[in-house]
């Protein structure tokens, strides 16, 4: 079934992938396998808080300070539980914690009978967090498997399936891409007959363009879906324009905090080897428009307490087309960046806003910047490849203010996400063009060598 947007009928991407590996031996799994004990930071925290606190389960993939949860919170006011990766246990304040579990993934499966027990052993939870897109939908789960208050997978749902999102944004009158539903059925001639070329073929429910392929032809696009299972993707008109995306924490059914960056290349271009980049626009009535669009998208879907990182595309007929939303803060440098530049933490208000907790700072305590903006340069090729070389731009190009290289010796296996690449950048600046121009220049003048690493017979 395709599916066009009532409002026109004209033709015209924190979360990093699940890591498998742990260093942290003496942590306990969930896996009946598994034989190691159990290590609980409530044998040192219980008690000291209120049994009248409210108690969090926290589900953590983190590693940075977006996983200092702790930071989110008054001092002695909860009681937070943390269901954590492995990678993550250094950034959890466990001496705080009322529990700590270490497990190998966080899936449903895995974690339910994990917040059973939590339950068993220290009564209901009052909220229940995810704040990753791979842990979005599983928090949801939960609550409804505890009898949690908060989000449902219902609503959750319609910031994760791409079809049912543009369904709600385009019911509302808003300009979205043609799409179509696909079955086992659908063929590339139906496809092109109702949308058209190049059409983008793309998972229900993916994000950072992993799995997206763009066909220009019917060929093409035939040989793609022989590839997929038609149940778990959807295709849609190809747009072509630049791509959008607006940040931010909602409040009341209103922005409480808001920006609008444009990105330089795409999320796709990223996964095909080309740097990333975005810069924030400049106050005016371009940024009152985008920013307009999205509220009235958001408005669409339901939200009015939560995180939104919405993508959209301004078509050179000065069109703005709904791309996609995450019921989540923004992915690569845009936490930094907006740390940075506004003083606004994306994670520690997303996390209040999904427990109902009222945020860390009123709307007009956030600074004003004049622009900023970062490059993410990926994982050099071919992979699996080890650094020999990087070269650091800090003191170099005068709008990057802060760098994240690579160490010399680093070996990449295509797993980094956007936090573990090539080079991370983070820019200031007077306004969107020195901006923009400054981080033109980090992408042409960066360099990261790297020489293959043998693999080993058989993989």
């Amino acid at each position: 079934m395709c599916w066009r947007s009532p409002s026109t009928t004209g033709r015209a991407r924190r979360s990093r992938p699940p890591r498998t590996s742990g260093r942290c031996s003496a942590m306990w799994s969930s896996r009946p396998s598994r034989t190691r004990r159990p290590w609980s930071a409530s044998r040192r925290s219980a008690g000291r808080c209120a049994l009248s606190s409210p108690t969090y389960l926290v589900l953590n993939r983190y590693d940075d300070e977006f996983g200092e949860y702790h930071r989110f919170v008054e001092p002695g006011s909860c009681r937070l539980a943390y269901v954590t990766l492995p990678y993550g246990v250094p950034v959890l304040d466990a001496d705080s914690a009322l529990d700590l579990v270490v497990v190998d993934d966080l899936e449903f499966d895995t974690v339910l009978p994990i917040a059973r027990r939590l339950v068993a052993r220290y009564g209901a939870f009052d909220g229940v967090v995810g704040l990753s897109e791979y842990d979005v939908l599983t928090a949801a789960r939960l609550r409804v498997a505890l009898g949690v208050p908060g989000w449902r997978p219902d609503f959750v749902t319609a910031f994760r399936d791409k079809p049912r999102m543009k369904e709600l944004v385009g019911a509302a009158g808003l300009r979205v891409p043609r799409f179509c539903d696909l079955d086992a059925g659908t063929t590339a001639e139906e496809i092109v007959g109702e949308l058209g070329l190049p059409v983008i073929l793309k998972p229900r429910d993916g994000w950072s363009s992993r799995g997206v392929v763009r066909a220009d032809d019917a060929a093409a696009l035939a040989r793609a879906l022989a590839e997929v299972d038609p149940a778990a993707y959807e295709c849609e008109e190809y747009i072509e324009g630049r791509v959008l995306h607006v940040d931010g924490i909602r409040r009341g059914g209103k922005p409480h905090f808001v920006s609008a960056s444009g990105y330089l290349n795409t999320c796709l271009d990223f996964l095909d080897g080309l740097p990333l980049g975005s810069v924030l626009l400049d106050p005016g009535p371009e940024r009152d428009r985008v920013t307009g669009f999205a509220d009235a998208c958001l408005d669409a879907l339901g939200l009015d307490d939560g995180p939104f990182h919405l993508e959209l595309f301004a078509t050179e007929q000065g069109e703005l087309v709904f791309l996609e939303v995450g019921l989540r803060p923004g992915g690569a440098e845009v936490g930094f960046v907006h740390r940075d530049l506004f003083g606004i933490d994306l994670f520690g208000e997303a996390f209040r806003a999904t427990l109902g907790l009222p945020p860390l700072k009123a709307a007009e305590e956030y600074d004003n910047t004049p622009g900023g903006g970062w490059v993410s340069v990926p994982e050099p090729r071919p992979l699996p490849c080890r650094v020999v070389s990087r070269t650091p731009l800090l003191g170099e190009v005068p709008e990057v203010y802060a760098e994240v290289l690579p160490d010399i010796g680093t070996v990449f296996d295509g797993t980094g996400g956007y936090d573990h690449i090539g080079g991370r950048f983070r820019l200031r600046g007077v306004d969107h063009a020195t901006v923009r121009e400054a981080a033109l220049t980090v992408m042409r003048t960066y360099r990261v060598v790297a020489e293959p690493v043998p693999q080993k017979q058989g993989d």
